[in-house]
């Protein structure tokens, strides 16, 4: 497998304070050589952050085992889809998930994080679905916790790993980070969970339906963030509302519906997916662009509509 050169860590000895991420604007183990004879397909987005921290995609079955051999025993995930413990454990592998948003990572989350990363001597790695962006940014985040990185250094780390300024509150929490003080970690519980079960299906659409609602004002605003909503990023929404299609899509609650049930989520995520990178790629504000998202928008809302006759009204 071809690694990543490694990045130089640079150990700090910064006094303790609590970290938060506050704003929205944007201000480990030696590679092991590869020793068969056909090597393994690269994991997606595979980055060395720190000598103890890699960050990358949502491990395939047959990565599990490259990532043992990067030194790695502990795999994090922050993604909301609940990790693949079977060929992790198989690999040897342990799991903790502690998901995470687009807009970025509470304190909670933060010294969950932390206290992870210091319940072992070797390497983590830490993952979410494609591994550009939430990754990269709790990885650079929580580097910056535990005092291996600067903000700034922290803050190329995402660069380097391709996160996008379309999520500015990812940045914002590398950038204001701070190194924790060991007071923060008491409320952390000792057991680290495998698996964060996601909402039901119920509680799901209900939060699907705010996006609905938030993108509509961004649509209102040229898709921009809504001055009376200073909080709605605008890829960050079609995000989150990818994520939430591709959750409920793998619970065992909707597993119980019918196949066509099965097929609208992947439809309505891929539609999702689609107009949240037409966000990230493209300029907002632009008249043809605006026009093509709002065109994404509407077959996404209409997707929903035809939904929820079938299977709610």
């Amino acid at each position: 497998m071809r690694i990543p050169s490694a990045l130089l860590v640079v150990a700090s000895a910064a006094g303790l304070s609590l970290s938060a991420c506050q704003s929205s604007k944007t201000t480990g183990a030696s590679s092991p050589e590869a020793s068969a004879a056909a090597a393994p397909e690269p994991i997606e987005n595979l980055h060395r952050v720190t000598t103890r921290i890699w960050s990358g995609a949502q491990p395939h079955p047959q990565d599990f085992r490259t990532i043992h051999d990067l030194g790695v025993r502990t795999v994090i995930s922050v993604d909301g889809a609940v990790p693949d413990l079977v060929d992790a454990h198989q690999a040897g592998l342990r799991y903790i998930h502690i998901p995470i948003g687009y807009d970025g990572i509470t304190p909670e989350a933060a010294a969950t994080l932390k206290a992870a990363l210091e319940s072992t001597d070797e390497p983590v790695y830490i993952h979410c679905h494609h591994g550009k962006h939430r990754a990269a940014g709790a990885a650079a985040t929580i580097a910056v916790n535990l005092g291996w990185l600067t903000p700034a250094q922290a803050i190329a780390r995402m660069r380097v790993a391709g996160t996008s300024d379309a999520y500015p509150g990812l940045y914002a929490c590398a950038g204001s980070a701070e190194p924790l003080d060991a007071g923060t970690l008491d409320s952390v519980p000792a057991d680290f969970p495998e698996a964060s079960m996601p909402t039901g299906i119920v509680a799901g659409m209900v939060e699907i339906d705010q996006i609905m609602e938030h993108l509509k004002a961004i649509e209102a605003a040229g898709w921009r963030t809504p001055t009376d909503h200073p909080d709605l990023v605008p890829a960050a929404e079609a995000a989150r509302l990818a994520d939430l299609f591709r959750v409920i899509g793998m619970s065992d609650e909707a597993a119980a519906y019918d196949a066509e049930f099965a097929a609208r989520l992947t439809s309505d995520g891929a539609l999702a997916t689609t107009l949240e990178s037409t966000l990230v790629g493209g300029r907002a504000g632009t008249g043809d662009l605006a026009a093509i998202l709002s065109d994404q928008h509407a077959r996404l809302a209409a997707s929903c509509t035809d939904c929820h006759a079938a299977y709610r009204d």
